[in-house]
Order: structure tokens, then C-alpha cells, then sequence
């Protein structure tokens, strides 16, 4: 059975790879993709130049994060057949894989083979995950890199007070990528006090205070080696970090207030400038966005884990690894309803707390079939054939949503199409690349020619600088409408449904993600509409 387990586990692991080399170049570039891209090369540069070209030091704001994989993205770029965008789309698949695999190796850590394995499909038939994991360069990476680090940890608990060489390499391996991607990776140490209360509170009962305080010292030591490998990595992957020894602090100050210009954004039906977003927010997203199969799975793997703190008859380190795995899902999720930051794109930013509740479902569900098939064969099997069932909902809905995984809602929301109106779809503009083809397309096959000594001009509702990317140098873009022979609309709220033929038109689940309208000898004069607030 274990070996069955195993097996199955790789085999999704290379089906998935395989996925995803046949179909990375179908994603589009985000919002965000170009102006990533151009960090990565000056940090290139930065290094390139002996650290004398610091350009990237003080680029936009991006300085304020980690430019990992933006720099990895750049070298694959010189080295692979495609081209810089292609790339980084095949490089976040890469990444996202590693991420899988991880969170594979936590639930079978911590449960065994057969947990293991569900918590590997439940992650992998995550759309919010699996679609992030191409297109987003700062939150899947950050993703994988937190459960990199909640491996480690896992292994330091198990081994308290003494962790391994290879356990302190993990977790200074997980710190450093997870802190030089996004200085919030620092909310770790949160997730480790109940867990370490709770060894030191058994270590204090068997053995007494004295021998309690020195064991506890000596695994702050053994773990200062980790800690220092961890800053080193920091520092490579964000070099900005160490330019002045406070860095990392102004950090946390500048991204503990909202830091742009306030925009609005639809949730439940109404526009909300984005500071002002309920507490609900998270919750709702929640609720709304991940697979019920996970809900279902990972909300009674919580469950189990709070409950398995009680139980007499597991080892006190291993009660803490599994708590750990508890409160990396529970304190974020907390933070944000207690704090009410400014939320947007969705929940972009706790694509993190996916790969810990999939190994608390990965949990829940083995532990469930071990149990039914004490019982029962017939029972333990019915309960496979509704996991796979329950799998299989949201695997369906990303093959029918490609490449817009992203977008995706479950069945309980009403699907896709009842969440269109309420919630942003494609709030990256990610369809602006199928809809920039088939324009191409079409002018192709109308014989359309460049106007005489000038480019088509054609005005954007949404992200430029992937549509200048997908369109090429015939075109200009612009937010104006005046002089315009085409106008490229994202499916959101605040772009106008106009009134001029209909050249393009980008659909899924009966979804517009964008149109492309020909403007040519029309007089339209607005992109924009704000609905009314109700």
C-alpha cells in the first residue's frame, strides 16, 4: 500500500510536469509580469557588475521585495528557446512543482504515504494554486518557499531538541527564500510558539525546569547555523536587504500601510476601494474560491489537529509538528480579519496558506480511509471513489477554465459565471494574451493593412504593457479613445461594454474575459464605467 501510495505520487508529479511543459505558453503576462521582468535583469546587473550597478536597489518599489524569481527567470531566459515571457511562465511551473512535491513530503511526514498522496492531488487540484503558480511571480514562490521553511520546522519539532545537519539546512534554506521573497515570511515565528509551548510544557513536566531551559537553549543553538544560512540566502536573492542593516525593518513599516493610490475593486456585488475591504473579505474568498473537497477535507484536518493535542498516546514532538501545520493555516487568516489590511486581486496574497491546509486535508483523509478500512473494504473503497469524485469537480472546472485557472470559483459560489458579476475574474488582465492572437488573426484574414505612415492605434481597458508585449510594434496604445481603430476591453466592472462590432471576443464557462471592438469611423467616447455603489 505504501509503495502504491508513493508511486501514484510520482506519477501525478510527472503528469503534472508534463502538463505543464505542453502548456506553459498558453498563460498571459500579468499586470505586474513586465515591470518583474525588468527587475530581474537589474539585479543581474547589480551582480554582473562586481555590485556596482545599483539600479535595481532603488527600482519602483519592487526593491521592497525579493527578486528570486525574477533573477532565476532572467539566467533561464539566456539559456532556454523561448522567449523572456515564455520563460518566466515555465519557470513558475517549475517552481510551483517544487512547491507540490513538498507539500507531498510534509503529509507523508507527518501521516504517511496515503496522506501524503491526497494532500499532493488536493494542492494539485487547487485552480487558485495551479493557475497562480505560472503567472505570479512574488506569491507562488513565496508559496513554496513557506512550505519549504514549515518543512523544516516540522523536522526541527520532530527532533527536538536536536535537529539534524540536513533539518537545519531546510530551514535556513525555507528563511532565506521565504524572507527574501516577502518580508511577511517573518510571521513563521508566530506559527512556532503554541508548538514550542507545548514540548517545553511536556519537557518541564517529565524532567523539571532546569533540564526543560537547557534543552530549549540547546535547540535555539543547533538551529543558529540554519539561522545564518538563511541571512546569507536573504541577502543573494535580496540584495537590498543588507545595503543598510535596517532594511528589512523599513520593510515592515512600509508595507504595513497601504502604499498606492486607493482603487476600487468589486466584492459581493458592490465596488469597495481596496483599504476598506471587510473583515469578511478573506473568509468569503475563501469559502468561495477553493475546492469543496479541500474545504471539507482540510477544515476536518484542523480539526483533527487541535484535537490530537489531547491524546496521550502521540509523541509530544510529533503533537507540536502537526500543530505547527494548524497554526500556519489558522494565525495568517486571523491576522488579516483581526487587522483589516488593504486586500485586492482576489486572496493573490494567501496562495501560502494553501500547501499547510492541503496537508491538514491530506491528513483528514487518510486518516479517514486507514480507519473505514479497518472496518470495512466496502466502506474504505466508497470513501476513495468520493475523494476522487470530490477531486475531480475542480480538475474538470480548470481544464474547461484554461488558461484562466485562476479565475476559477467553486460549485458552492455558483461557479464562474454566478461570481461574474459579484467578484474580479481576471483582475491581471491575463486574457489580453488569447485576445491580442486572435485580433492578429483577424486582421490577417481580412487583409488589413498598417495604416500609411503610422501604427494601429488601439485603446486598452486594463494592463498595457501585456497587450504591448502580445501586440507588437504595429501598435499603439492608449487609455483615449479618440483617433482609435480598436479598443481591447477586459471582461471587469470598470471597463464599458461600447457600442462599435465586436472583432474578438474571449469566453469561458459563458464568461467575456475580453473583447476587442473596431473603432474605425466611430466616435466613442469613454473606456470606463463605474457602476453605481448599491
Amino acid at each position: 500500500m505504501e509503495l502504491s501510495c508513493d508511486i501514484a505520487a510520482w506519477a501525478l508529479v510527472a503528469a503534472l510536469a508534463l502538463i505543464a511543459c505542453l502548456t506553459f505558453s498558453d498563460y498571459g503576462l500579468g499586470w505586474d509580469d513586465y515591470t518583474h521582468s525588468q527587475y530581474g535583469q537589474l539585479l543581474l546587473d547589480y551582480y554582473a557588475s562586481g555590485l556596482s550597478d545599483r539600479r535595481a536597489l532603488s527600482f519602483v518599489n519592487l526593491y521592497m521585495y525579493g527578486g528570486g524569481f525574477d533573477m532565476l527567470a532572467a539566467l533561464a531566459a539566456k539559456a532556454l528557446p523561448f522567449d523572456l515571457f515564455e520563460t518566466r511562465r515555465l519557470t513558475g511551473a517549475a517552481i510551483g512543482l517544487i512547491g507540490l512535491v513538498i507539500t507531498w513530503r510534509v503529509a507523508r511526514r507527518l501521516g504517511g504515504p496515503l496522506s501524503g498522496l491526497i494532500a499532493l492531488a488536493l494542492l494539485a487540484t487547487t485552480p487558485l494554486f495551479y493557475g497562480h503558480m505560472f503567472i505570479n511571480a512574488k506569491d507562488a514562490p513565496f508559496a513554496v518557499a513557506m512550505v519549504l521553511l514549515l518543512l523544516g520546522l516540522v523536522r526541527a519539532l520532530e527532533g527536538y531538541p536536536r535537529p539534524g545537519v540536513a533539518t537545519i539546512i531546510i530551514v535556513g534554506l525555507g528563511l532565506g527564500f521565504a524572507l527574501g521573497t516577502r518580508i511577511m515570511g517573518g510571521v513563521t515565528a508566530l506559527y512556532m510558539i503554541a508548538p514550542l509551548a507545548l514540548v517545553i510544557g511536556h519537557d518541564i513536566r517529565e524532567r523539571g525546569v532546569t533540564p526543560a531551559a537547557t534543552s530549549f537553549g540547546a535547540f535555539l543553538l543547533r538551529l543558529l547555523p540554519g539561522a545564518l544560512i538563511g541571512y546569507a540566502v536573504m541577502a543573494i536573492v535580496w540584495p537590498w536587504s543588507i545595503a543598510e542593516p535596517f532594511n528589512p525593518i523599513r520593510a515592515i513599516g512600509y508595507f504595513s500601510h497601504f502604499f498606492e493610490k486607493p482603487w476600487m475593486e468589486m466584492f459581493d456585488g458592490r465596488p469597495v476601494s481596496v483599504p476598506d475591504m471587510p473583515r469578511s473579505y478573506l473568509p468569503t474568498y475563501l469559502r468561495l474560491k477553493l475546492p469543496e473537497i479541500l474545504i471539507l477535507l482540510g477544515g476536518a484536518g484542523f480539526v483533527g489537529a487541535m484535537v490530537a493535542q489531547f491524546r496521550g498516546d502521540i509523541p509530544a514532538q510529533r503533537r507540536a509538528a502537526i500543530l505547527l501545520v494548524g497554526m500556519a493555516v489558522a494565525i495568517p487568516i486571523a491576522i488579516a480579519v483581526a487587522t483589516r489590511p488593504a486586500m485586492y486581486n482576489g486572496i493573490r496574497h494567501f496562495i501560502f496558506i494553501l500547501p499547510p491546509l492541503c496537508v491538514l486535508g491530506g491528513l483528514a483523509g487518510g486518516f479517514l480511509l486507514r480507519r473505514l478500512a479497518e472496518r470495512s473494504r466496502l466502506a474504505a473503497s466508497a470513501a476513495g471513489v468520493a475523494v476522487l469524485a470530490g477531486l475531480s469537480v475542480p480538475a474538470y472546472a480548470m481544464v474547461a477554465l484554461h488558461p484562466y485557472q485562476y479565475a476559477h470559483f467553486n460549485v458552492i459560489s455558483g461557479g464562474t459565471r454566478a461570481a461574474d458579476k459579484a467578484y474580479m475574474l481576471d483582475y491581471w488582465g491575463l486574457s489580453f494574451k488569447q485576445a491580442a492572437d486572435e485580433l492578429l488573426g483577424v486582421l490577417d484574414e481580412q487583409g488589413n493593412q498598417i495604416p500609411e505612415g503610422r501604427r494601429w492605434i488601439i485603446a486598452i481597458c486594463g494592463p498595457h504593457p501585456p497587450a504591448e508585449v502580445e501586440l507588437g510594434d504595429d501598435f499603439l496604445t492608449t487609455w483615449n479613445t479618440r483617433g482609435a481603430d480598436f479598443a481591447l476591453m477586459l471582461g471587469e466592472f470598470y471597463c464599458a461594454e461600447l457600442k462599435a462590432p465586436e472583432l474578438v471576443r474571449i469566453e469561458r464557462d459563458g464568461v467575456v474575459f475580453a473583447r476587442v471592438y473596431d473603432l474605425r469611423g466611430r466616435n466613442i467616447r469613454e473606456l470606463f464605467t463605474t457602476p453605481p455603489v448599491q
